[in-house]
């Protein structure tokens, strides 16, 4: 997933996500489709999911990275806060 400057717009698999205010299930919408979805960064705590306990779908090409960042490395991207 890539954000832009301003983290208002998120892209993921070919879709624009833009931040939406005011949604009570969500936090971003498609630009496209107005599918509603909720955006969060990993936890070291592995508390991923938004309801309860459940093992979170890591894409295949971010495995390496969220295995890095759940022993202390920082998110790419985010070396610098």
């Amino acid at each position: 997933m890539d954000f832009s400057k301003t983290w208002s717009t998120a892209y993921f698999h070919r879709r624009t996500l833009r931040r939406a205010g005011g949604m009570s299930d969500a936090n971003f919408y498609d630009v496209q489709t107005d599918e509603d979805f909720w955006v969060s960064g990993p936890k070291r705590d592995r508390t991923d999911t938004r309801y309860g306990p459940a093992n979170p779908e890591i894409e295949p090409e971010a495995v390496e990275a969220y295995n890095a960042f759940l022993k202390g490395a920082p998110l790419p991207g985010r070396e610098n806060g």
